[in-house]
């Protein structure tokens, strides 16, 4: 029979009850992104109707020869009364992209989910190099998506979701396989936690909060929230949210001093550029999303450094009931001086993983290393792997000096309380 803990129920109903509040609360005046004009919808290929080869000459004899239009672009540049957006509302460009040099592909497709469901529609995919799109051409039996323009419905990439949905399942079985209450914990911790990051710190951005205050409360609450769930109410769970709440802050603390240092703009790459341009009257803070990255994608190892040390100095608590508070905190910086080397090497190697495509793509632009690494964009991604493992180098001694205030202190005043009964 499973066994729950009042404290359990407590933390559990907390979370809950924080994240809908905090949703209600904070997404209020969220920007509206979505092209209310067009439609997605999963699909199943029914059959291929046709394969078009478009070459760039006949693209342009039979698109660009227009007498009519060619006058009015001249017009326009020998300052016509006519303007490009008379020019766009005269001509249908929605028939540029179905005769763009290269390949398309007709087809029929059964929509499975949705308003639209069991509807059988007609499709096309392009391949062309002005789309760089290198997905396989479309078979009978693929599940895709599609989405409708107001015009016609397009191909818009393979169905993944089914896929992934499946190695998550094996990813949470094997938690519990191996894990057993653990693991379902911490399946559940790490739905809570991606729930704060996406129906609460997101619609929080676009609604026009302050992301630095966001953050530090998105961090407060994952950095308490997770180890209550995974250890329950007692004192590792103490240290550990202490010992990763300093850390936190000295990874934000550092990140604030050198965004002042480094004079950083916060465009880092395209979707900097993108989110510059949004539309409606909120304008979100770049620089303080660097800020944000840097603290939310620090905290997990953070966490995981200060989870690790309180439970192993617990142990050795536990195991030597006589040892002192010196001892112990030596104990723990020499675990941490232990785990530091391979965190330190985790966080930096996922930032450069993640960004790995960038720095390709610098390197090749770059006409010196000096340029290169002065870049924003390098410059950023340094910076985060830093600060984030700077805050891990802060985070072990101040979980050890916790640990050993905690469990120490606590111990000597129960010892002292029992001797006091015993003379009683």
């Amino acid at each position: 029979m499973i066994r729950i803990s009042i404290p359990y129920l407590i933390t559990i109903t907390a979370a809950i009850a924080l994240l809908i509040a905090g949703s209600s609360l904070l997404t209020g005046d969220i920007i509206g992104f979505q092209n209310q004009t067009h439609e997605t919808a999963r699909a199943k290929v029914h059959g291929v109707l046709e394969r078009v080869e478009q070459s760039e000459t006949d693209f342009f004899d039979s698109y660009f020869d227009d007498d009519e239009y060619t006058d009015s672009i001249n017009d326009i540049a020998e300052g016509s009364d006519i303007t490009m957006e008379d020019l766009d509302e005269e001509y249908d460009y929605s028939s540029f992209f179905s005769m763009v040099p290269g390949k398309r592909i007709l087809f029929e497709a059964k929509i499975s989910k949705g308003p639209r469901k069991g509807q059988v529609v007609t499709a096309e995919q392009t391949f062309s190099p002005m789309l760089i799109d290198r997905s396989k051409e479309v078979e009978k039996g693929d599940n895709i998506l599609l989405f409708n323009n107001g015009v016609g419905w397009y191909f818009n990439g393979y169905f993944r979701i089914n896929k992934i949905l499946l190695l998550g399942i094996l990813f949470a079985v094997l938690l519990i396989v191996f894990g057993g209450k653990k693991g379902f914990n911490t399946i559940l911790s790490l739905g809570f936690t991606c729930a704060a990051i996406f129906t609460v710190f997101v619609p929080a951005i676009l609604s026009g909060k302050n992301i630095y205050v966001m953050s530090l409360l998105v961090c407060a609450y994952t950095s308490a929230m997770v180890p209550l769930i995974v250890m329950g109410y007692n004192k590792k769970s103490l240290a550990a949210i202490t010992g990763c709440a300093g850390g936190v802050l000295i990874a934000g603390l550092i990140t604030l001093i050198m965004d002042k240092a480094m004079h950083l703009t916060g465009i880092v790459d395209e979707h900097s550029r993108y989110l510059v341009n949004l539309p409606g009257d909120t304008q979100i803070d770049l620089k303080a999303l660097i800020f944000a990255g840097i603290i939310i994608g620090a905290m997990g190892a953070i966490m995981d450094v200060s989870i690790s040390l309180s439970s192993a100095l617990w142990e050795i608590k536990e195991k030597a009931k006589s040892i002192q508070f010196k001892e112990l905190v030596r104990s723990g910086f020499n675990i941490g001086r232990d785990i530091m080397g391979t965190m330190a090497d985790t966080l930096i190697l996922a930032y450069i993983g993640s960004s790995l495509t960038l720095v390709l793509l610098l390197t090749i632009s770059s006409r010196s290393l000096l340029e290169l690494f002065n870049s924003e964009m390098i410059a950023v991604e340094v910076l985060q792997a830093l600060a984030g493992s700077l805050g891990i180098l802060f985070a072990m001694p101040l979980t050890a000096l916790f640990c050993g205030l905690i469990y120490i202190k606590n111990e000597k005043n129960s010892s002292g309380d029992s001797v006091k009964q015993a003379e009683i």
